[in-house]
């Protein structure tokens, strides 16, 4: 009696006799070549050989792969529409944001394109750094985004739906149309959750001019407006009291926008006023140091403890609460408002049996494993790692995934550490980038040999245009792993 699993290609178990064939492979050499001779004449051939019983023919598996049969044991054909679709992956990625893919690009080096599979719902992936630049006019937001499916890696499966539950104790998800896909591995790169909806009077706030966010898509380019838009009065940027994506973004279009406003000569006119929630204008003290010498030389206010909590579109008023002083507001009118929203994770980690008490993903911080699940692993915004969300520190954290990922398929302890490597290019003009990298401990891991500190016109170019094209192929494609080979060779291994 013949016994049949899945495998790479018809191999035979020398021990047992048993023949493994990929019947999901044959199938789509018989639809897609028309010719179901072929496997015929392919074991036809086995048997000679002695491989395989001369009554194992192709008349003997052809019912297996008619259109719509549901039950098929160990396997299941995975085709378009004229067969069950396939509900089991070796590795499973959740999202398909900058973790995801560049994971799951990863991941088909490593197991086979036909083992991985992304979910994700979006038509559109965006690289979002570039949103920064968009809201001041210095790029066109088309240039920012790509289909979805150019960018997920060829031969991987596109799971196009939404993660509604996690059940890693059956190894299974749940997907919104109440599906459910099983895996071997699993890596979660859902990125995190914008919260507009909690500033009182958004996102319906925006549908009134003088008000945009770098941080949506669909705002983005109000930001632009606003600015163009500006005559007299308050130019007003916030940072909320929660986790947010690239931190140094708030601040960033605060700076081109008071270099937009000197340009065009209405500097004089203008109010540039920071209100941010936290205690300090950056974490690490040698950028923050500079940046607050660029803060006083350009005449920009900056309100520390003051979190956006109402937004009056029909008034231009913005009402703030003093943190150091709960329940005491203040009301600023404004001429232009750029909202950094709250965030958090994603609905789908919130009270999940793989999130920390915050609902973020809780994984180890040095090699990226979950702290219960061995066979989960995270990446990028929607982990608990304590160090700055940017693209960057996805780039850093990919490589040690990749690392950590392969000792645990070979059944080994992983050992490869990330340090938490973040990135942050702060634009402070329309030419000038300080361009701050830092680990977990707030100190600064510069790539160059120079100080980074300084506004130079190099940083900004790699920001516009270097960055992009690391990102789109290098990044996503699976081999940019961040700058750690570059620094150790322009600081002689000193680094």
């Amino acid at each position: 009696m013949l016994t049949i699993f899945v495998e790479n290609g018809f191999q035979r178990n020398l021990k047992t006799g048993a023949v493994f064939i990929d019947l999901t492979a044959a199938y789509d050499m018989i639809w897609h070549a028309g010719l179901l001779v072929k496997i015929d004449s392919y074991l036809l051939k086995m048997s000679n050989m002695g491989v395989v019983s001369p009554c194992f023919c192709i008349r003997s598996v052809v019912h297996l792969l008619r259109p719509g049969v549901q039950k098929m044991g160990y396997f299941q054909l995975h085709t378009a529409s004229r067969c069950a679709a396939k509900n089991h992956y070796e590795v499973l990625v959740l999202g398909g944001g900058s973790g995801g893919i560049t994971m799951s690009a990863r991941m088909k080096r490593k197991v086979g394109a036909e083992n991985v599979a992304v979910v994700e719902p979006h038509e559109k992936h965006y690289y979002q750094p570039m949103w920064t630049l968009v809201g001041a006019g210095a790029k066109q937001l088309a240039t920012s985004g790509r289909p979805t499916a150019s960018v997920i890696p060829s031969g991987v499966k596109w799971i196009k739906s939404k993660v509604t539950e996690l059940d890693p104790d059956k190894n299974c998800i749940r997907l919104a149309d109440d599906r459910k896909i099983s895996y071997k591995y699993l890596i979660i790169a859902l990125g995190l959750q914008l919260h507009y909806e909690k500033i009182k009077g958004l996102p319906e706030g925006f549908n009134y001019p003088k008000i945009g966010s770098n941080y949506s898509v669909h705002t983005v380019e109000k930001t632009w407006k606003a600015l163009q838009d500006f005559k007299e009065g308050n130019a007003i940027f916030t940072f909320p009291n929660t986790p947010v994506k690239c931190g140094g973004a708030p601040q960033k279009i605060m700076y081109l926008s008071e270099a937009y406003l000197r340009k065009t000569g209405k500097r004089s006119k203008a109010n540039i006023i920071f209100n941010t929630s936290l205690g300090s204008i950056f974490t690490v003290q040698k950028y923050a140091d500079r940046l607050l010498e660029i803060i006083k030389a350009r005449n920009i206010v900056v309100n520390y403890k003051h979190n956006l909590i109402e937004v009056r579109a029909d008034k231009q008023e913005a009402v703030f609460e003093n943190l150091d002083t709960p329940g005491v507001t203040e009301v600023y009118q404004y001429e232009m408002l750029h909202v950094t929203p709250p965030m958090g994770p994603p609905d789908v980690l919130m009270n999940s049996p793989v999130s920390d008490v915050a609902g973020w993903l809780d994984i180890d911080k040095e090699n990226l494993q979950h702290k219960k699940y061995p066979n989960v692993f995270g990446i990028g915004d929607c982990t608990n790692l304590p160090t700055s969300k940017t693209a960057a520190a996805i780039a850093a954290q990919s490589a040690v995934l990749d690392k950590t990922i392969s000792s645990v398929m070979k059944n080994q302890l992983p050992t490869k550490q990330y340090d938490g490597y973040t990135s942050c290019p702060i634009v402070t003009g329309y030419d000038r980038v300080i361009l701050a990298e830092f680990d977990y401990n707030s100190q600064p891991l510069e790539t160059f040999p120079i100080d980074q500190s300084k506004e130079r016109l190099l940083m900004y170019y790699m920001k516009a245009d270097v960055m992009p094209f690391l990102y789109w192929n290098g990044l996503l494609k699976g081999y940019w792993g961040g700058p750690a080979p570059i620094r150790k060779l322009l600081h002689l291994g000193l680094k």
